[in-house]
């Protein structure tokens, strides 16, 4: 920093400190070039003036370590008015910074307290000038100071030092920004688990360690992509945010865990061998039990993998793959119990909902024998009519149960239903046969229905069927937005709309088993 900055750091002192600091004002007076034309009264003024709304604290001390300058800002930062500390030594000037004399930057480069520059987090040497950042747990009202500052010595015209000038500057707000950053950058926003960025520096890292033994646990949350479609992403996030404090509950505080993809989670264990790795895995799915009892309406399941590295001799990458096979295998060998808990939860949501019921399973397993389907497509019809609807699991309650007429942004919603049965159907081996027959469920005989616009025979027949047994079901049971109407008068809608909405023939035949009159 030249004498021409520094002389618009420093803040003079009253007239009754001139006297006290007379050598140190002329110096920097005579450091000056626009300042250094006029009375030396009114250069005074003028530069008291600059100084003291600088908006970064200012102060200045001579060469034996008494306060001269102490501008507004310092004020405002510690509480403490000019009055109050101007002319003090013994360090005074640290006091409302950190509640003890001891030294400051500007002390320092004075070449005092030299063994307290590890007290600051960082500091850099720019010749004379220093810089530093710090943490002073006095100021700011006892709330403490997250601070940049710099400091540098002031000479007289003859060279002679006689004194230093220090800034301080509130960084607590960016401080704040990059530590906010950093953890974003290592930690997953959704379980403030480590991310996969962390966990791979810290595999490395821990390559090159001798921590060794080193473990692996895996851990694949089962049914996450059903759960998403048919309960939608907030039920999804939930799972993760349960199954992450799960994990996390059974480890120590040397342990790493971090979420290194959409449903998978990795557990790194350092100093652990297989066996700690296994019983590690033991208590993980104990808590993930503990947890269930809590939530038996949407119950974790998840899938773990171990493996363990003895010494560095084999690459810690390869034992992460074999705890990745592990996990596989794991998912594999219980085969579909993951995949039929998570069936079972939306089969109970559905049933909650109320769209299905019994006696519709019936009446289209009698429609599906009168027009002579074979064991395996009635086994299809049965599977066909209890998830048909699997897809207003992604419509809300409110629009579902609305009694009224529906608006046109809320009849977009219902129509979405039978995609997203296509999709849950399709996540899942167990409805997997029926996922085309489901996105075919709203189709018309004549073309108008969604969301194909299929027509006729184009429509699987047990979609046509499931129409007909369905549309006399949903006429006759009251609902929230009007009464059941009678068998007659469901009678009579079938005929109208026998040839439009529904196959005639199948009408025809239905009608022949429930009577039409």
């Amino acid at each position: 920093m030249s004498r021409e900055e520094l002389h618009a750091l420093v803040d003079l002192l009253p007239e009754e400190a001139v006297g006290a600091a007379k050598d140190l004002l002329e110096g920097i007076l005579h450091a000056g070039s626009g300042f250094g034309r006029g009375q030396p009264e009114e250069r005074a003024i003028l530069l008291e003036q600059v100084v003291d709304y600088l908006p970064d604290a200012t102060l200045a001390v001579d060469r034996e370590g008494k306060v001269l300058v102490w501008n507004r800002a310092a004020e405002q930062m510690t509480g403490v008015k000019k009055e109050e500390i101007l002319g003090k030594g013994g360090y005074a000037c640290a006091v409302p910074f950190y509640g003890q004399p001891r030294p400051l930057l500007v002390n320092l480069v004075l070449g005092n307290g030299r063994e307290w520059e590890k007290e600051y987090d960082k500091i850099e040497r720019m010749g004379e000038v220093v810089a530093a950042e710090g943490f002073a747990p006095n100021a700011c009202e006892g709330k403490g100071l997250r601070f940049w500052t710099l400091a540098a010595p002031i000479y007289a015209p003859d060279g002679k030092l006689i004194g230093a000038v220090q800034c301080i500057r509130d960084i607590g707000d960016r401080k704040k920004a990059e530590e906010e950053l950093k953890y974003l950058s290592t930690h997953d926003t959704l379980t403030g688990l480590y991310n996969r960025a962390y966990f791979e520096e810290e595999l490395r890292r821990l390559e090159k360690s001798h921590f060794f033994p080193v473990s692996f646990v895996i851990c694949d949350l089962d049914g996450l992509k059903v759960v998403n479609d048919a309960l939608g992403h907030e039920r999804g996030d939930e799972l993760l945010r349960r199954a992450a404090a799960a994990i996390a509950a059974c480890l120590r505080a040397s342990d790493v865990v971090a979420r290194v993809g959409g449903d998978e989670f990795v557990v790194l264990l350092p100093g652990t061998d297989r066996k700690g790795a296994e019983a590690v895995a033991e208590r993980i799915l104990a808590e993930v039990e503990e947890d269930n009892l809590s939530h038996p309406e949407l119950p974790l399941s998840l899938s773990i993998g171990t493996a363990a590295a003895q010494d560095a001799s084999v690459s810690l990458w390869s034992v992460y793959k074999e705890a990745d096979d592990a996990m596989y295998r794991d998912k594999l060998a219980r085969g579909r119990e993951p995949r039929l808990a998570v069936l079972r939860v939306l089969k109970a949501v559905l049933a909650e909902k109320d769209l299905h019921s019994e006696r519709l399973r019936e009446m289209a397993c009698a429609l599906g024998e009168a027009v002579g389907l074979s064991r395996e497509e009635m086994d299809r019809l049965c599977l066909l009519v209890e998830v048909h609807d699997i897809g207003k699991l992604g419509v809300p309650r409110h629009i579902l149960l609305k009694p009224g007429t529906l608006s046109t942004e809320e009849w977009k919603e219902v129509k979405r239903h039978p995609e997203i049965g296509y999709r849950i159907a399709l996540s899942s081996p167990e409805l997997a046969s029926v996922a085309d027959l489901i996105l075919q469920c709203r189709e018309r005989w004549d073309g108008t229905g969604y969301p194909q616009g299929l027509r006729g025979e184009e429509i699987h027949l047990l979609c046509r069927i499931l129409a007909v047994v369905e549309a006399y079901e949903v006429m006759t049971t009251d609902r929230p937005y009007r009464r059941a109407l009678s068998h007659q008068e469901a009678v009579a809608e079938l005929k109208r709309g026998a040839g439009r909405q529904f196959d005639p023939k199948l009408v025809e035949i239905f009608l022949g088993l429930i009577g039409d009159s």
